[in-house]
């Protein structure tokens, strides 16, 4: 047996097509499919359910498959602590992202880059549930994303801020408006008139939002729904449509200078965010990297400096 032979078998179970899987491989499709099968006569077993195109694994190779990934997880941790003796850390680090979080992922890989600059990263736009599957099946190294009790069961957990979230509304709102009326801060229970754009109702942040609204007896009016923030934002400013977003987007997108304006929200509705990964009796260096940068950076006070009024309680 050899590690490329679980390397190829890894890459197909991700691409899901014979083809591309020997491309990213840099191998022939006959050389892969040789290889595969060269393991499954080895191991005694049919691993790949075979057809004129992929079909997908059998029961014994989802197994060999979960083997696989955990020896590929491993030899990479164990290249990285080798190289951790060095004096850069060098590897990759996967991170698993919910959209929500996406736009400052960059603060934290900065914070790990000044000190480790050989590290390189992967970064995947996930939802909360598939961020827990793919570290489940050692996809991914890093989870950045809600932390519940159901997240923090069996995974090493790092809090790092608590989402706040703020009305965004066109800078030209009329004065009859929550965003328009000089307000410190607006209620739910105000919002029922305006036209909305939110996240589409599979994601967990709209979910969130939804609920929010029900306990202030409040049927929002959803114009548009998307799965991209920068949508969101872009439809404040040009179609004059009004959104509710995490504060830490204020960090990349300044409504104080984009025809927006930023209105808090009473009864304030929070969020704890923060990093994710499989508890090990050694944290992988490339990870211990990480969650050591993150952990000197301030983001709550960073996030909050943003809002208006951020002095209030």
């Amino acid at each position: 047996m050899f590690i490329r032979q679980l390397k190829y078998l890894v890459t197909l179970a991700t691409e899901q097509h014979f083809a591309k899987a020997a491309e990213l491989c840099n191998v022939s499709q006959p050389a892969l499919s040789s290889a595969i099968r060269s393991l499954e006569s080895e191991l005694g077993l049919v691993i790949v359910k075979r057809g004129r195109r992929f079909i997908g694994f059998t029961e014994e190779g989802e197994r060999v498959l979960g083997w696989a990934r955990q020896t590929l997880a491993a030899l990479e941790h164990m290249r990285q602590d080798a190289s951790a003796s060095q004096v850069r850390l060098t590897g990759t680090l996967r991170f698993g992202v919910i959209p929500t979080t996406m736009p400052i992922i960059g603060l934290l890989l900065g914070a790990c880059r000044a000190n480790h600059d050989a590290i390189h990263y992967t970064v995947r736009s996930l939802s909360s549930d598939a961020i827990l599957r793919q570290l489940d099946d050692y996809e991914i190294d890093i989870g950045f994303t809600y932390l519940d009790k159901r997240v923090q069961a069996g995974f090493e957990v790092l809090p790092l801020y608590r989402e706040r979230y703020f009305l965004l509304s066109p800078a030209g709102a009329g004065a009859d408006t929550p965003a328009g009326a000089g307000l410190r801060a607006a209620r739910w229970s105000e919002l029922g008139t305006l036209p909305f754009c939110l996240l589409s109702t599979a994601m967990q942040n709209r979910q969130v939002i939804s609920a929010a609204f029900r306990r202030a007896g409040v049927q929002p009016t959803v114009v548009l729904e998307t799965d991209s923030l920068l949508a969101l934002h872009s439809n404040v400013q040009h179609a004059g449509l009004h959104s509710i977003l995490p504060h830490s987007l204020l960090s990349v997108l300044d409504a104080r200078t984009s025809k927006a304006r930023v209105v808090p929200l009473e009864p304030e509705l929070t969020r704890e965010i923060g990093f994710i990964a499989r508890r090990a009796p050694t944290m992988p260096p490339l990870i211990s990297a990480m969650w050591s940068a993150a952990t000197e950076l301030d983001l709550q006070q960073r996030f909050d400096a943003l809002l208006p009024n951020a002095g209030r309680a």
